[in-house]
């Protein structure tokens, strides 16, 4: 692989520890500003709307600019982000400097995305788009403990300045080391909103919607679900999001082998198994050591639907692929909201812990359903041609 995906990982891997890590130094924020532990949880559904808004916006803007010095500019967004994070006088700067660093994270996934696909053989671009997207699946696995346990020793203002630090590593390297071939001006603004007048990228943000969705109905809720069903104590939980970490980053590696070969196969058949992982998960959750293999394969399905969804929407867009990419990582993050949203409203509604998971398994399927019909598109554009000729 190019030294420059590398760099991309890198900066990936900043990007996810600084937006996950907050959920382990709430308490460390809540108890410096006076403000509640539920107050400080906004400082999360600040970061998910400063991705939504920012991926789309950004990428627009920067529709003219080289890609290079977009994701360049990017990570300047994203440390300044974070250097006012780790300065913040009052909450109302952190919450600011939160969501001047999510602005940065929808477009660099995407414009990032289509810069990983560049630097190598059309039959590898997949691969290429997970290697940086494996930055954000370590992030989960080291850079959220790590980060966390650095807040927990020295405060949480140390965890940003560490960031901080990350961003600028990453930056230096793509100034480094992507190169400038693979970064000519974007098709324009025009070209890229063009694209959404195709059916099948709004399928492919559908199926990214859906899919996703059904990982984060589950998972939002995994901390209550294993102690109060599976019955792990309370420190059992940290050990068992790593091991959920472990399966992010083997079935990012995975997925996106699987894309290169067959990219349509391998969406039918992942989002299959993450549905069924999440049905027999429903089961599994009661007992400690089926519910700990569960959450490995459950991490392992989830994350190895990310590069094909990531490569079908560029596919779909093709010649104007960096507007409709960053939106698909808007399509993500929908999903993650819309997915916890249902899954508290079950339990909310007295169906217990475990029935996100079943939630999650329909997602799942809507998501495997939309990839079929997307795919049945696609076969009869094929023959179009040929039946033409026959008449």
């Amino acid at each position: 692989m190019p030294a420059a995906l590398f760099a991309l990982a890198l900066s990936a891997f900043g990007i996810g520890t600084t937006e996950f890590v907050i959920m382990g130094l709430l308490p460390e924020v809540a108890g410096d500003f006076g403000v509640s532990i539920p107050t400080a949880g906004l400082l999360i559904s600040g970061y998910a709307l400063g991705v939504v808004v920012g991926a789309p916006t950004l990428t627009a803007l920067g529709s003219r600019v080289p890609r290079k010095t977009v994701l360049v500019s990017l990570m300047g967004l994203f440390i300044l982000g974070n250097l006012i994070s780790a300065l913040a006088p009052s909450y109302g700067l952190l919450m600011t400097g939160r969501v001047v660093a999510a602005l940065s994270h929808g477009a660099f996934f995407g414009v990032g995305s289509v810069v990983a696909a560049s630097l190598v053989a059309p039959s590898k671009q997949a691969s290429a788009i997970a290697m940086m997207f494996t930055g954000l699946t370590v992030a989960n696995v080291l850079g959220v403990p790590g980060g966390t346990a650095l807040g927990q020793a020295f405060g949480w203002r140390s965890t940003f300045w560490a960031v901080s630090a990350l961003g600028v590593a990453g930056l230096i390297g793509i100034a480094a080391l992507v190169p400038k071939q693979t970064t000519t001006a974007g098709a324009g603004l025009r070209k890229e909103l063009a694209v959404f007048r195709r059916p099948q990228v709004w399928l492919a943000l559908a199926m990214t919607t859906l899919g996703f969705g059904g990982v984060f109905a589950s998972f939002t809720y995994i901390t209550p679900m294993m102690t109060g069903v599976a019955g792990f104590p309370g420190g059992a939980v940290t050990w068992l999001l790593v091991l959920f970490g472990v399966g992010l980053v083997i079935g990012n590696v995975v997925g996106g082998r699987a894309a290169d070969r067959s990219l349509m196969p391998s969406l039918y058949v992942i989002l299959a198994a993450l549905s069924v992982v999440l049905l027999v998960f429903v089961f599994t959750a009661h007992s400690q050591l089926p519910a700990a293999i569960t959450i490995l394969a459950f991490g392992m399905a989830g994350f190895a639907t990310v590069p094909p969804l990531q490569a079908r929407v560029m596919a779909k867009a093709e010649g104007a692929p960096a507007l409709a990419s960053a939106a698909n990582i808007g399509a993500f993050n929908l999903g993650n909201a819309g997915g916890a949203w249902l899954g508290g409203l079950a339990i909310e509604h007295g169906l217990g812990y475990t029935a996100p998971n079943w939630i999650g398994a329909v997602l799942a399927a809507a998501g495997l359903v939309v990839a079929v019909i997307s795919g049945l598109l696609d076969r009869v554009r094929r023959t179009e041609p040929a039946l033409s000729t026959v008449h």
